[in-house]
C-alpha cells in the first residue's frame, strides 16, 4: 500500500502543479471490477489514497469514484475524508456492461449523502462508457432523469470507452435535458479537440490524455498536463 499511496501522491502533485483545478481518486487498477459493493479492503485503501492526495491538494477539490459502481462506498469515503465530489457511473436507470447489468441506486445514494456527507456533490454519468443502454433510452431523457429524479448535481458525458472523445451531439442532448445542472466531458479531451468539446460543456474529467503516449495507466507527464491546461485556459 505504501507504493500505491506514494504513486497517488505523486500523480496529484504533477496534476496540480500543472494547473488542474482538482483531482479525482479512483481504483482504476482494480480490473476486473466488482459490479456492486467493493470489498472492505478497497474502501480502506482508497481512504489512505484520498487522504494522501488531500495533503497535496491543500484545499483544492478532491473527489472519489469507486469502480465500477459502489456509490454507497463512495459516500462512506466522503464522510470519513471530507472529499468534495463523487462520480457515479450508473446513478439511475440500467446499463449493460462488462460486469453485467448495473442498476442505479439513486434512492440509496442520495439518502446516504443526506445523512453522512450533505455537502457532497454527485457527478452522474449519462449513459456511461464501456456500457450499452437499453433500447429506447436517449441522452436527453437520461440526463433529465438523472437531474430531476436522481438529484445529480453534475452530469458527465463520455465516449464509448476510456480515452475516446465524447460525442458533441450527445453533450448537447445532455445539456438540453439537464435543466440548470453543469455538464462535463467525461473522456477523450485533448488539446486538439478541447475547443470543439468545451463549447457546450462546463468542465471535463481528463485521464488518458495526460499519460505517456495518451495511454491510461502509463504514467502522468507534467508536459502533457501543462499543454492541456494552457490550451483550455487560452
Amino acid at each position: 500500500m505504501e507504493e500505491v499511496v506514494d504513486a497517488a501522491r505523486q500523480d496529484a502533485q504533477v496534476l496540480l502543479e500543472g494547473g488542474m483545478d482538482g483531482v479525482l481518486v479512483e481504483n482504476f487498477g482494480d480490473v476486473p471490477f466488482h459490479p456492486g459493493p467493493v470489498p472492505p479492503e478497497t474502501i480502506a485503501a482508497m481512504a489512505l489514497a484520498v487522504h494522501a492526495v488531500q495533503e497535496v491538494a491543500q484545499g483544492r477539490p478532491v473527489g472519489i469514484n469507486v469502480l465500477r459502481n459502489d456509490a454507497r462506498g463512495g459516500v462512506g469515503l466522503a464522510a470519513a475524508t471530507g472529499a468534495g465530489f463523487l462520480r457515479v457511473n450508473v446513478h439511475a436507470g440500467t446499463m449493460f456492461t462488462d460486469q453485467g447489468t448495473l442498476e442505479g441506486r439513486a434512492h440509496e445514494t442520495v439518502r446516504a449523502r443526506s445523512a453522512l456527507a450533505p455537502d457532497l456533490l454527485i457527478m452522474a454519468d449519462v449513459m456511461v462508457k464501456h456500457a450499452t443502454a437499453p433500447a429506447g433510452v436517449d441522452p436527453g431523457t437520461a440526463a433529465s432523469d438523472l437531474r430531476h429524479r436522481g438529484l445529480a448535481d453534475i452530469l458527465v458525458v463520455s465516449g464509448a470507452r476510456t480515452g475516446v472523445a465524447s460525442d458533441p451531439a450527445r453533450i448537447l442532448a445532455a445539456r438540453e435535458g439537464s435543466g440548470n445542472a453543469p455538464v462535463w466531458v467525461g473522456s477523450g479531451l485533448t488539446p486538439r479537440n478541447a475547443d470543439r468539446l468545451l463549447q457546450r460543456a462546463d468542465g471535463a474529467i481528463v485521464g488518458s490524455t495526460l499519460h505517456r503516449n495518451g495511454v491510461a495507466g502509463s504514467g502522468i507527464e507534467g508536459a502533457r498536463v501543462r499543454e492541456l491546461v494552457e490550451t483550455v485556459r487560452g
